[in-house]
């Protein structure tokens, strides 16, 4: 097989380790990793503007549902739960398990929570479930079953899983912008998105973003530091002008309008911290309904948060090359099950690990610090919420397409595409995860893809009993609606 050509360089050079220079070098291991404090604090200033939306994202999605009694949970509140268990997860993600890995409340949960759990109990109920969900993550990785799984994972398969979650990057940057977006059903055609609003692309918003991604790979590729930063900061300077000269209405910007707030300061309101209940959903929905809740919500923590983490570690060089192992795992994973139960305590749902971590590691991130910083402006944001929700999509999500790029550019190559029973399900991992909007379901259909090849070309021994178990846990997942369980 002929050598591939060697990927683009990434967005910093690596220099070699060197000395540490103080107690904050020492404790978070800056100069042993190859980076500098200076790294760290852009990556984590890239990484908050990058992940800024989910504080507008999440109490839309949340809000807008009701639970059986016809409650709704207060928008401002929301904002709140989603701020305040961001800043205490990311910040303790950084300090126990100095990863420049930030969490926050997940996407796709939520919409579960909101869709799937409310409807059916109270909002205090559903969250429970969520608790639930969180403790028993923690008692996976406790009893060791976790990493187990995590190292599991053949090499290749990691690697189509790294591509996907850059793939699906990308696409969440494309939609989140408005240079493509969904086709409505109305239109009665089976091609899913399309370009621009309505197949063309024009409006102000759509050329920030495009001028914003080309800016940020020009300064990428011209090894510029600070790129991704330098990118969102100007980019969102020339929004606030474009908006304050030519007045947009506020649905061409989609969910936050480039304006500066009258008052940058906001009081938080944490009327929805520790409105929980248990066990209370069991009583409305049965016993093995419920289970079934609380697994739904476990199986998509537990699957999207190993994708990033493995995705996230890859492209921060913090996987050791030779085994394959993340050091330290058992720490971020088990920081990763409490911070599902803290979203559930905090009413913002599952908080779990955010994959556009890869804009501060695009950045030469590769410590815990970076997640001191992305923590440090979530606490502060607490208080500036409207100052924190002025950077436009358009502003933010060129560097999810950039770092999409860099990822798939660092990993392809180390996939063995001569043995099709590592690149056809690591395929399948890498192009399910955009067309299903889901990390979770990449995965899935990855494992299960790989479980089956290898036992249908005799080499069923070569894959370890967790992968075969995970595998088994996925076809039931998938077939629960059919067996009317989902």
């Amino acid at each position: 097989m002929s050598t591939p050509a060697p990927a683009p360089a990434p967005a910093s050079p690596e220099p070699a380790p060197r000395e540490p220079s103080g107690g904050l070098d020492r404790f978070f291991k800056i100069s042993e990793r190859g980076s500098s404090v200076a790294r760290e604090v852009r990556g984590g200033f890239a990484t908050f503007f990058a992940m800024a939306y989910i504080i507008v994202l999440n109490p839309i999605i949340l809000g807008s549902a009701k639970d059986m009694y016809g409650n709704q949970l207060d928008s401002g509140q929301l904002v709140t739960a989603t701020v305040l268990t961001a800043a205490f997860t990311t910040l303790l993600m950084g300090v126990i398990g100095n990863v420049p890995i930030a969490l926050a409340a997940g996407l796709g949960v939520n919409t579960v929570v909101a869709l799937q759990l409310a409807p059916r109990m109270s909002w205090p109920d559903a969250m429970g479930m969520v608790v639930l969900a969180g403790f028993v993550v923690m008692l996976l990785v406790a009893t060791g079953l976790r990493e187990r799984v995590m190292n599991a994972v053949p090499v290749g398969l990691r690697k189509g899983i790294a591509i996907g979650i850059g793939l699906f990057i990308m696409l969440i940057g494309l939609v989140d912008s408005g240079f493509v977006s969904r086709i409505p059903d109305a239109a009665h055609t089976t091609v899913p998105l399309q370009l621009g609003s309505d197949g063309h692309l024009h409006g102000w918003p759509v050329l920030i973003f495009a001028v914003g991604t080309l800016l940020t790979l020009a300064l990428l590729i011209r090894k510029v530091p600070g790129a991704i930063l330098i990118s969102i900061v100007a980019m969102t300077l020339v929004a606030v002008v474009v908006q304050l000269i030519a007045d947009l209405p506020d649905s061409g910007w989609g969910l936050t309008v480039p304006a500066w707030p009258g008052n940058p300061v906001a009081s938080p309101d944490f009327g929805l911290v520790g409105q929980v209940s248990l066990f209370g959903g069991f009583g409305k929905v049965g016993l093995l309904t419920g289970i079934l809740f609380v697994f739904t919500v476990l199986l998509s923590c537990f699957f999207d948060a190993m994708g990033t983490i493995l995705g996230v570690g890859d492209e921060a060089k913090l996987i050791d090359r030779k085994t394959g192992e993340f050091p330290g795992i058992n720490r971020v994973l088990f920081i990763d099950g409490l911070a599902v139960a803290s979203g559930g305590a905090t009413s913002s749902s599952a908080t779990t690990c955010f994959v556009e971590s890869t804009a501060g590691v695009g950045e030469g991130a590769r410590t815990g610090l970076a997640n001191v910083v992305t923590g440090g402006l979530f606490a502060v944001a607490l208080f500036l919420t409207p100052l924190a929700t002025m950077v436009p999509s358009q502003a933010a999500t060129p560097a999810l397409v950039a770092v999409g790029f860099l990822i798939l550019a660092g990993s392809v190559r180390d996939i063995d595409w001569s043995d099709f029973t590592i690149a056809v399900p690591a395929f399948l991992a890498m192009v399910m995860m955009p067309f299903t909007y889901s990390i979770t379901n990449g995965i899935g259909i990855g494992f299960i893809a790989f479980s089956v090849l290898r036992l249908a070309t005799g080499r069923g021994r070569e894959v370890p009993t967790a992968m075969y178990v995970v595998s088994a846990v996925f076809v039931f997942y998938y077939a629960m609606p059919a067996l009317g369980l989902g």
